[in-house]
């Protein structure tokens, strides 16, 4: 099968990091392009390949009949369950943890929103962050009971069990967030600690803390979130 995973900036890009780390942590052969977040509105550019002006966008090269033509997967959730169909691994096998796992995901990508606006995801930055409203409280409080959960239930080291999947990686940006934002996680640290170590987690890494650019509209909305106390990337 030939894929091409479309993904943005290392730094900001949450829902890129998704499926990235999904294909990449399972061993599922795909040529990375990078389209960069260049202005606080990338809607125009990103129609080119995205029917949402969005990233992440898998391509998808699967019919090689005369006639066929190549499909475009898009949304981080949509390309998992493309994914799940085609290839072992993505959701747990245990009927109890896949249960748990596919709720955990879909909780995360559509909920949390506090989370998301008051804690912005830069993987090169470590941020006092200022003091949090209730429902970012609640979100944390949520995240937190979740990640025990799934570790107490399954045993861990991975959210539903021994094996990366899925629901880790649709976790993934909350772990960058919990170091960024120094966020108390509870027993869910243990989680944070083993995902960031991830060989595919740490490539990430590297590249981010590479990446020269900068968009001023995610480096402001990092700025809203606290007081940024320690920048890791180059420039």
């Amino acid at each position: 099968m030939s894929y091409i995973l479309i993904t943005a900036n290392r730094n900001y890009s949450s829902w890129s990091l998704r499926p990235w780390l999904l294909m990449k942590g399972l061993g599922i052969d795909f040529d990375d392009r990078l389209e960069p977040f260049t202005k606080p509105s990338n809607y125009e550019e990103f129609r080119s390949f995205s029917p949402t002006g969005q990233v992440p966008v898998l391509l998808h090269e699967a019919c090689a009949e005369p006639g066929r033509s190549r499909r475009t997967i898009y949304d981080s959730m949509g390309i998992a369950l493309y994914l799940a169909d085609r290839h072992d691994g993505v959701w747990p096998s245990d009927p109890d943890a896949r249960a748990w796992a596919q709720c955990a995901a879909s909780e995360m990508h559509s909920g949390f929103s506090a989370l998301r606006n008051d804690c912005t995801m830069n993987v090169g930055v470590r941020v006092k962050p200022k003091p949090m409203s209730a429902a970012l409280i609640a979100n944390v409080a949520r995240i937190r009971e979740l990640w025990e959960e799934g570790l107490s239930r399954f045993g861990g080291p991975y959210l539903a069990g021994a094996e990366l999947t899925a629901v880790d990686a649709f976790f993934a940006p909350v772990a960058w967030r919990a170091r960024t934002y120094g966020l108390d996680v509870g027993a869910g640290q243990a989680w944070v600690h083993h995902i960031i170590a991830h060989p595919a987690m740490q490539q990430w890494e590297a590249e981010a803390l590479n990446e020269e650019w900068r968009e001023v509209g995610h480096e402001d909305e990092l700025r809203a979130c606290g007081e940024v106390v320690a920048d890791y990337r180059v420039g």
